[in-house]
């Protein structure tokens, strides 16, 4: 059954080797039917959260920018891929700055379900990616009808552009998106 997936590129990297996963990850989604809908945030304004709480009274925020049209995209898809390079064990700052924007959402009638991580990192241990992961469960925790289904995680991959020498990570990417 064809699902409405957004997949959301966070890096800001020339040559991102996350993105290069996510956008192999819209390949499998596409070939598998589903309704895919990419973003990235290379050239997005999205600023900081002031913690106002507006949103919680209003249902949008009080920031005018980028993340507005995102959230719009956020609320209706199904399915939600995040992509992000690990930096110091963690999710990059624009992917931590969007979740925390996206809170709008929390009060909101979101369509969202799955949420999946693709993550890429210079260092090759398993551990690597665990902060990250966590803290996007974190995000997903606060959204009772959604869950955290899986991550697909690129270790050791650091020179830009390289993702695609690792055939095992780009298929495992590939097949996240078949299988959405």
């Amino acid at each position: 059954m064809a699902k409405k997936v957004l997949i959301v590129s966070t890096s800001l990297r020339g040559g991102s080797n996350s993105e290069l996963l996510a956008r192999e990850c819209e390949k499998g989604a596409k070939e598998a039917g589903h309704d895919v809908e990419y973003i990235s945030l290379k050239g997005k304004e999205i600023k900081y959260c002031i913690g106002c709480l507006s949103c919680q009274k209003t249902g949008g925020c009080v920031l005018k920018d980028d993340a507005a049209d995102i959230m719009e995209k956020v609320k209706e898809a199904e399915v939600i891929v995040y992509a992000t390079p690990i930096y110091y064990y963690e999710m990059c700052g624009q992917m931590k700055t969007l979740l925390d924007r996206l809170n709008p959402l929390y009060s909101a009638d979101y369509k969202f379900r799955d949420i999946y991580m693709i993550a890429t990192a210079a260092e090759n241990e398993e551990s690597t990616f665990e902060k990250a992961y966590n803290g996007l469960q974190g995000w997903v925790d606060c959204f009772e009808k959604a869950s955290l289904k899986g991550i697909v995680s690129g270790g050791g991959i650091d020179e830009a552009n390289t993702a695609s020498d690792y055939v095992d990570v780009m298929k495992k990417a590939y097949e996240l998106g078949k299988e959405l």
